[in-house]
């Protein structure tokens, strides 16, 4: 899967990775950068998606695409789609442009608006990530939690760099029955769920 990324989708990796180190430099405030996960949890996540169970693939937060990429390789490999959801319209149209890029809108199905509003609609899910914004974190959980299929994998960003914000979610996933959960120290932290 790594070794043979294809070309059109490693060009877009990297010029996501300059304009996001671009927008650090220059001290863009946080609101407004891409807040894109770095490579090594691209990898991660790439790795995890290719092992999880069949059912849907989702991705909460798709802001310009970048994490997209990398569960996109996952499912190209087994055959399977990834539906991402942004609500913000300018991220949205840079996302588009990611996707046309890379040449993976075949493998990508994007949809505009607040995932919560969709997420039901879900019902057997073997992937799902979170990224967006903190506040919706718990709500997300207790939504596609119940979704995931058995050995499901709901995995979460920012579990270290947010953990104030994101500790009732993170206390419930770890104490959660229905779960397997763990927080793994890479990148900001990632909380990885695996349905039971």
């Amino acid at each position: 899967m790594f070794h043979s990324i294809r070309p059109s989708i490693l060009e877009r990796m990297r010029y996501l990775e300059q304009m996001d180190a671009k927008e650090r430099e220059a001290g863009v405030p946080r609101s407004q950068r891409l807040r894109q996960i770095p490579p090594e949890v691209g990898r991660f996540l790439a790795l995890l998606a290719a092992n999880a169970p069949e059912g849907a693939y989702l991705e909460i937060g798709t802001s310009a695409g970048y994490s997209t990429l990398w569960i996109a390789l996952a499912c190209e490999l087994l055959g399977r789609t990834l539906t991402t959801f942004e609500i913000s319209q300018d991220k949205a149209q840079l996302a588009r442009e990611t996707f046309r890029v890379a040449q993976v809108e075949g493998i990508v199905n994007f949809v505009v608006g607040d995932a919560r509003r969709y997420l039901s609609g879900y019902p057997h899910v073997g992937f799902c990530f979170l990224d967006a914004e903190k506040e919706i974190y718990s709500e997300c959980y207790e939504i596609v939690v119940p979704n995931l299929v058995r050995g499901g994998l709901l995995v979460a960003d920012n579990a270290i760099s947010h953990q104030e914000a994101l500790k009732p979610m993170i206390e419930r996933a770890l104490t959660d029955v229905r779960v397997d959960a763990l927080v793994v120290p890479i990148g900001k932290g990632v909380l990885v769920c695996r349905k039971i």
